[in-house]
């Protein structure tokens, strides 16, 4: 694979030296991925624009981490389950969410079984989705507006997993306690 460089405050691009300062002062320290991606300030400031617009979304923080963990364990991204793991801790979303999330169980309600169900369907089928999964998507409580929004979350998701997987950037120490594999079904 590709030696990706992995930046600091020092050696970015002059475009990327005020969004990873940005960084800084949000986490209190340089993210791996925001390093990665600060190769390109046009990615990392789409990223970190995205990021912030999907924080504004009318879904509360067990709704973002359906959405988020959703897509993020779909792409099997190694990077972006841990960081959400610890994500969801300091929104305090349940384990029981974050567990099923995890292990591709159910969720504690029906409403959050719809929401990753939703996001599946959009990304899997890349947007194609039926009448009736919509319909379904509705009935469980989500309007027309939470479509367009899980949209943007899969925007966003998209930016930073396939990132991840073309840099393979590492884990975060903060996060290596989170570090995640796909549960692999026992044949029957």
């Amino acid at each position: 694979m590709a030696d990706f460089p992995s930046h600091d405050l020092e050696t970015a691009p002059n475009g990327s030296k005020p969004l990873l300062e940005k960084s800084q002062a949000a986490f209190g320290r340089l993210p791996g991925l925001h390093k990665v991606m600060s190769e390109s300030p046009q990615h990392l400031e789409g990223y970190q624009v995205l990021h912030h617009l999907f924080l504004q979304t009318d879904f509360d923080n067990d709704e973002k981490t359906v959405v988020w963990q959703t897509i993020n364990v779909e792409n099997e991204c190694h990077y972006c389950v841990p960081a959400h793991t610890g994500i969801a801790k300091m929104m305090k979303v349940s384990d029981d969410i974050t567990n099923a999330l995890r292990d591709e169980t159910p969720l504690p309600t029906a409403k959050l079984n719809a929401l990753r169900t939703f996001t599946l369907q959009v990304m899997n089928q890349r947007g194609n989705v039926t009448d009736a999964e919509l319909q379904a998507f509705f009935e469980a409580g989500y309007s027309h507006r939470a479509v367009l929004d899980v949209i943007l979350g899969l925007a966003q998701k998209t930016m930073s997993n396939y990132a991840n997987h073309m840099a393979q950037t590492p884990v975060d120490e903060v996060m290596r306690g989170f570090l995640w594999e796909r549960k692999v079904s026992e044949p029957a």
